[in-house]
């Protein structure tokens, strides 16, 4: 016989919805600090015991609660945040009424809170989800959240944390990403033992200098200012330098309306802007914050709110590549002050100990392709490979930003002498972006040269796949891909992009539909060109072992000032170390 259907008692769906909410200690600490931030304090501390297992204590000095809220703030679905009942105009970071029951269901749950304007304040505790009475308390204005023995009521929890400190570290940067998103609060993290962990003062309000605060004085003084604006959405934040870059995408950290976000739309746009200057396992650090209208904006797709959904994808997206696109080619041949430093800590003792970033290089491919252009030069106006230019430098000239060149070394390396320092010049590298960016200007002007295919190639996908790919027809011809409806569900390629050899159309088809889907835009194809012409540039470069004469390598330096993006390769690795006189001074005891 079946088992009846029944209603769970209340405390078991509690416990269940705080599975969903309240994932490890980093979340209940991320709802609590968020609370206070929607209650308009301008201090908020926080405590951690047992990396928040023992003791997650929240307080703040924002407006506090009454009697009657602080017994409401503990029961499901009740909030201050929605007064006319509107999710399409949500203004603050909660609105659910879920964060305080989900904690108070698998805790030991104590709030303290005194309404500003009040005499006195008052207390009320939850433990595993049976409320006590509220009682008097004393407390300055401003609320305080303890919760203790955090899971203990779903001890099957307990098995899936990890380390404490591991689990401290995550509610650290929890309390970090928020404090990014909101410069003018000051926020003060203590740890076992009273260990303060994290302290920053609001007084200034000054994003560059909270930035600099939690991801370090490198970061900031090597990332450029975002500013833009565009039907609606406004972008703002810092962005690192290509050559500032690391092994996982941790250090990026994106926000929309000032909530701290994991969406794949926006780390998909970071990806495409700066996929011209990165390896694939490379990855930039930025901070970027995006305004947008409350309406076009849907916080309500994730239980933890890690995630938004954008009315209008394909502008969000356009925005974020278009803004970062254009700061990181106002940069210039600009490369990290990073590269310097630790090019003279190889030089000390001890320094050269493998702790240096790796730059990944991919390895050349497409050999038949590259035999095209054996000539190991740039392209010229016409976009055909020519040898370098060979103006004479009048002597002494070290007042161009990378001085003028004096030496090359082990036929690779040029060393150039400039006002105040020197500079040090992989010429393949160089001489790989300088290619590159000329073989994309070439494409830019003439469009992608297309190859009729000698028998045109079925692609059969599912029915709304081929909708996608026949309604994009159009733009794929300006990449050089000729599609055609070809009955319910297929597609027929009949011509396909000169550059790519060897193509796979149907695994090419395949992903462009798939990307048309999620992002709206034909992203595979784009990427796929911009890496073979980055692999014919590293074929088509001045090789490490070439000796260049002085025009040759005067001629190197000129053009790499006059080229965007000239200060990496288009593998993320630095083309250039500049090391300052008083640097070099201080090597040998100098100074």
């Amino acid at each position: 016989m079946a088992a009846m259907i029944r209603q769970l008692p209340s405390v078991v769906v509690n416990r269940i919805a705080a599975g969903e909410v309240v994932e490890r200690p980093a979340s209940a600490v991320k709802e609590l600090v968020e609370n206070a931030i929607d209650a308009g304090a301008s201090r908020i501390d926080v405590t951690l015991v047992a990396g928040g297992q023992g003791l997650i204590a929240v307080s703040d000095d924002g407006i506090g609660m009454d009697r009657e809220e602080l017994a409401l703030a503990v029961e499901r679905h009740c909030t201050s945040k929605l007064p006319d009942d509107d999710l399409l105009h949500i203004k603050s970071l909660g609105f659910r009424g879920e964060a305080l029951p989900s904690i108070a269901a698998v805790s030991r749950l104590a709030i303290t809170s005194r309404q500003r304007g009040a005499d006195a304040a008052w207390s009320l505790a939850v433990e595993g989800g049976a409320k006590h009475a509220a009682v008097p308390a004393a407390r300055g204005v401003g609320t305080l959240v303890e919760v203790r023995d955090l899971f203990y009521a779903t001890p099957a929890r307990l098995k899936f944390l990890k380390s404490a400190r591991a689990e401290r570290d995550n509610a650290v940067d929890a309390v970090e990403r928020l404090a990014m998103a909101y410069p003018a609060l000051g926020f003060t993290v203590t740890g076992d033992d009273n260990r303060v962990l994290l302290r920053l003062d609001g007084a200034t309000g000054d994003r560059r200098a909270r930035l600099a605060a939690i991801l370090g004085r490198e970061f900031a003084d090597n990332a450029l200012e975002i500013a833009a604006e565009r039907d609606g959405l406004t972008l703002s934040g810092l962005a690192g330098l290509p050559t500032l870059n690391r092994a996982t995408a941790r250090d990026q950290y994106l926000f929309v309306n000032g909530r701290p976000v994991r969406d794949k739309l926006l780390a998909g746009a970071v990806r495409g802007a700066y996929q011209d200057f990165l390896a694939r396992d490379r990855h930039p650090m930025v901070a970027l914050f995006l305004a947008c209208p409350e309406e076009d904006l849907d916080v309500n797709v994730h239980p933890a709110k890690a995630e938004v959904r954008f009315r209008d994808a394909a502008a969000v997206r356009g925005l974020i590549v278009g803004s970062l696109r254009q700061a990181l080619t106002a940069a210039g041949h600009r490369a990290s002050t990073t590269v310097a430093d630790e090019a003279l800590a190889a030089f000390r003792p001890g320094g050269n100990d493998g702790g240096a970033p790796h730059y990944a290089y991919a390895a050349p491919g497409l050999a038949e392709t590259a035999a095209a252009y054996e000539a190991q030069a740039p392209l010229d106006s016409r976009g055909v490979l020519m040898p370098l230019a060979r103006p004479a430098p009048a002597p002494g000239s070290d007042t161009f930003p990378l001085g003028a060149a004096l030496a090359q070394l082990h036929d690779t390396y040029v060393v150039a002498q400039t006002g105040d320092g020197i500079v040090i010049v992989d010429q393949h590298a160089a001489h790989e972006r300088l290619v590159y960016e000329r073989m994309k200007e070439a494409i830019d002007r003439t469009g992608v040269p297309r190859q009729i295919l000698l028998l045109p190639e079925v692609v059969e996908l599912d029915e709304a796949g081929a909708a996608r790919i026949a309604a994009r027809a159009a733009e794929l011809v300006e990449l050089g891909l000729v599609v055609e409806p070809f009955g319910s569900g297929a597609v027929v390629v009949r011509e396909v992009p000169a550059l790519v050899p060897g193509l796979d159309v149907r695994g090419l088809v395949v992903d462009l539909a798939d990307e048309l889907a999620e992002w709206g835009e034909a992203l595979a194809l784009k990427e796929r060109l911009e890496s073979v012409c980055g692999t014919i540039a590293c074929h088509c470069s001045v090789r490490a072992g070439r000796r260049l004469n002085p025009a040759e390598m005067n001629a190197l330096l000129r053009q790499m000032e006059a080229t965007p993006h000239s200060g990496q390769c288009n593998h993320g690795r630095p083309t250039y170390v500049e090391l300052k006189l008083a640097d070099i001074e201080k090597l040998f005891g100098r100074r």
